[in-house]
């Protein structure tokens, strides 16, 4: 899976094979779970997936950006953003190389 990106086709198919549903079945199971996910940080629950991380909406107030080709000063509007912190499982499995597709 090197240089692969992951995408709701890749986890679907994943999914597909490993289980055994219809190609439908899985696509929607991996549409339901990102819109679960979705709701809750809109509504800025903490997502936190045992093993994996957790995402997280945080608050960034009004403040001032440059823009770096003109150095224009310019106001940046307040808003939320999300943030995801891995856990230490996770953190492990990927400095020590290991694959969970082995």
């Amino acid at each position: 899976m090197s240089n692969q990106t992951v995408t709701r086709a890749f986890l679907s198919e994943a999914i597909f094979k490993e289980v055994g549903l219809s190609r439908t079945e899985s696509l929607d199971i991996i549409d339901d779970f990102l819109e679960i996910i979705s709701k809750s940080l809109e509504t800025e629950e903490q997502v936190k997936l045992a093993g994996f991380g957790t995402f997280v909406t945080r608050k960034k107030t009004e403040r001032i950006g440059r823009n770096p080709k003109t150095k224009e000063e310019v106001m940046i509007t307040p808003r939320r953003v999300v943030t995801f912190r891995s856990s230490r499982m996770m953190r492990n499995k990927v400095n020590s190389g290991e694959s969970s597709t082995s």
